[in-house]
């Protein structure tokens, strides 16, 4: 069923696809017709950073960024749903066109910017919804805030967001915002963790309940680059680690249409590097739980993620070519290691 779906949208703008899909799946979910497009969910439960996955499968940031779509995506069998990125106030994103699929490598290139309604508008939808799933929250930056006052973006972001997040991530490694991925790196990201921590410790205590604070990086770090990042997750206590975003590297579809559009490569071209890094930081992060992302388009994909050392996976593009079976065979592979 889905692949007829697909081919009719694959003939659309992908932007006007991935909104019409969307307003769909929320349409399927408000009949009780989800059944016909999903089984039964895998129960597998697992529990990490003191929170109860069903399964390990769950949904990548980007898709949903303003948690409009919660409950239907949650339906779709997802152990946990991340939602955003967010930031402080609304902002429309890059101009258009900015996102691009290239099918013959599962993949897709975006350059959106951060596109969202705002924190304030986020928080309300979250409270709407009637998803009982884990749900993440993904922060970041406004395009207009200097580097330098970057802290003040995810402290607003996540003063607004604990109460109604299970685990919150810090998203640091996007390349469609000018200068976010140096937060990464050196005191910058020491300075940012140490803050977001402290901010987050005394939220937790007023309000009676533990967040998580888990960090997005890129996969297109050098192996002592990510060591340092790695360093400095355990010496800021962070709880969760997301490998990765999307690469700016261009290697693998070289010569391909739309190769050389601007933006992040996400899909199955990400896949190797994403677990080269997962499999890095598992060697140097005894405690702290990986969540793998990037290619996972297949059970296959998933216990790759798995047997580098990831604890959870998310999935996004993969779920774009694939369509919703595919969080079933990745959920009942995870389970068939376990």
């Amino acid at each position: 069923m889905y692949k007829a779906a697909r081919a009719l949208l694959f003939r659309l703008d992908p932007e006007t696809a991935h909104g019409l899909t969307l307003s769909s799946l929320d349409l399927a979910h408000r009949l009780h017709l989800q059944r016909a497009l999903v089984s039964s969910p895998i129960e597998d439960p697992v529990t990490l950073m003191g929170l109860r996955f069903a399964n390990r499968v769950g949904l990548a940031a980007g898709l949903d960024k303003n948690a409009e779509h919660l409950d239907a995506l949650g339906a779709l069998g997802f152990g946990f749903v991340e939602v955003g990125t967010v930031t402080p106030r609304a902002q429309s994103g890059n101009p258009a066109p900015r996102l691009f699929r290239l099918p013959e490598h599962g993949a897709i290139i975006n350059r959106m910017g951060f596109n969202n309604q705002g924190v304030d508008q986020l928080v309300a939808n979250v409270a709407r919804s009637r998803y009982d799933g884990v749900i993440g929250i993904n922060i970041g930056k406004n395009l207009t805030t200097p580097v330098e006052q970057a802290v003040d973006d995810y402290l607003t972001c996540l003063r607004a967001v604990h109460s109604h997040a299970d685990y919150v991530t810090v998203n640091i490694s996007s390349p469609n915002t000018p200068g976010l991925r140096s937060l990464q790196f050196g005191e910058h990201l020491n300075a940012l963790l140490s803050a977001l921590q402290q901010e987050n410790r005394s939220l937790n205590q007023r309000h009676g309940r533990q967040v998580p604070l888990a960090v997005k990086i890129a996969p297109d770090m050098s192996e002592p680059e990510t060591d340092l990042v790695a360093a400095c997750l355990r010496d800021c206590e962070v709880e969760a680690v997301i490998a990765t975003n999307t690469t700016v590297s261009r290697d693998a579809i070289s010569g391909s249409t739309h190769a050389d559009e601007t933006g992040g490569l996400s899909g199955r071209p990400v896949r190797t590097a994403s677990t080269t890094i997962v499999r890095r930081l598992r060697e140097r992060l005894a405690d702290i739980t990986i969540v793998g992302v990037g290619g996972i388009d297949c059970g296959e994909a998933a216990v790759e993620k798995r047997q580098a050392g990831a604890d959870l996976v998310q999935l996004y593009s993969g779920l774009i070519f694939e369509g919703p079976a595919l969080v079933k065979q990745c959920a009942q592979a995870l389970k068939d290691i376990s």
